[in-house]
């Protein structure tokens, strides 16, 4: 599992997934994004998983448990590119209202950033 998580410009990270997401690779990922929101450096985390794989269930409590962690800001979570498979796995999971159907950049526009670049 290779990742990759992007700040951008007003506390908007770019998490970039790529092969299989399990339980070990989402407690990396987990305590990676955990000390960004604990900074108070974060607002908004997109979800970019065009390039993943396979994720299991430690995949869909890695990003139910960042929603929570950006409760107390108010913060929002965008889920971009999954496969159709993972849209079902959203779906049972109620993420569905979270999956754009847009690019990185229209994201972040929308989320109110600025796209350096």
């Amino acid at each position: 599992m290779q990742h990759r998580i992007e700040m951008v410009e007003e506390g908007i990270a770019i998490i970039k997934l790529h092969g299989e997401l399990d339980h070990h690779a989402a407690n990396v990922i987990r305590q990676e994004v955990s000390s960004a929101l604990y900074k108070g450096s974060l607002r908004a985390i997109v979800w970019n998983l065009q390039d993943l794989l396979f994720m299991d269930s430690a995949g869909i409590g890695l990003i139910l448990g960042r929603m929570r962690d950006l409760v107390p800001v108010n913060g929002q979570t965008v889920i971009l590119y999954p496969s159709e498979t993972m849209k079902k796995i959203f779906s049972f999971s109620g993420l569905s209202p979270y999956i754009w159907d847009c690019s990185e950049e229209e994201a972040i526009r929308s989320l109110g950033g600025i796209l350096n670049g």
